[in-house]
């Protein structure tokens, strides 16, 4: 079944990579209609996680931030799409590392490096960097449960020469390289919702307490590794520009969880000033009020 369904929808994958960008906007459209307005994809998710978060908006407030964050989300499915097919030169164009000389003078530290960033505005071409940088990038990803299409996520980013691990396998491999003594620059998507256990960190994000990953921010001081934060802004439809941040050229001089709390400040401060540009679909507060249950 997996195999076929990639068979299914590999060439329209395809096909939509190969469409010039006006024509690709114009088919987000109509997936933009067929997904807000016909299917209602996760709306009450969304819904419900706006009222948390912006409460001092009023409905309207957050119903036009709703449909302009399904704008975006629909314009950035097929983005990764294009991938496929997109060239050096558009991605350049389209994805713009606007003070990247921050990031070189923290490799010239003579450290491994963590990169933290959120799933705001566009971080599936966050990978474009690996063509920027000296050291070599890993961008550590949850696993595609079909191994077919897994495989195909894996083959789009490589043609930027990012490796993709999974986050199960990540502990294994940065420290295999720690003892290589290889330097590396590892991607972390710090600001979703993680498993909750006993020791699982909390904070208040967005006005409510919820679990987070700290995995970051452990891994830098285990395997003794800088850290900076990656903040992406949408400045156009199809058109980003990043800025690099450092945390910490110093993490095992930083108290347990501060790094972590800077970065969910960050991203805080971005989804105020833009709040369309976030990742509403997901469930950020499915633990909610859950602390005290475990």
């Amino acid at each position: 079944m997996q195999f076929l369904l990639y068979l299914l929808f590999y060439p329209i994958i395809l096909f939509v990579s190969y469409l010039p960008f006006r024509l690709l906007y114009l088919l987000s459209d109509f997936v933009f209609f067929i997904m807000y307005y016909v299917v209602g994809y996760r709306k009450k998710v969304v819904r419900h996680n706006l009222e948390l978060a912006l409460p001092h908006l009023t409905k309207n407030e957050r119903r036009i931030i709703e449909r302009k964050s399904y704008q975006h989300l629909c314009d950035m499915f097929l983005e990764t799409m294009k991938t496929m097919s997109i060239t050096q030169k558009e991605i350049d164009q389209r994805f713009v590392f606007k003070n990247i000389e921050v990031y070189h003078e923290l490799e010239k530290k003579g450290k491994s490096i963590a990169l933290m960033c959120a799933h705001y505005a566009s971080y599936e071409w966050v990978v474009s960097i690996n063509k920027k940088i000296t050291f070599k990038g890993f961008a550590i990803y949850k696993k595609i449960n079909n191994k077919y299409f897994d495989k195909l996520i894996h083959d789009i980013r490589s043609k930027f020469e990012a490796y993709l691990i999974h986050n199960r396998e990540s502990i294994a491999i940065i420290e295999a390289n720690f003892h290589k003594k290889e330097l590396c620059l590892y991607g972390f998507a710090s600001d979703q919702s993680p498993q909750i256990k006993p020791l699982t960190y909390w904070s208040k994000f967005l006005n409510v307490e919820v679990p987070v990953h700290t995995g970051a921010e452990y891994l830098a001081k285990q395997y003794d590794m800088n850290i900076i934060y990656l903040k992406v802004e949408k400045v156009k439809r199809g058109h980003y520009e990043a800025y690099f941040e450092v945390l910490s050229d110093n993490v095992h001089a930083v108290p347990n969880y501060e790094i972590t709390e800077k970065f969910m400040r960050n991203v805080e401060k971005q989804i105020y000033a833009a709040p369309e540009f976030y990742m509403w679909t997901h469930k950020r507060f499915k633990h909610m009020g859950k602390r005290n249950l475990i």
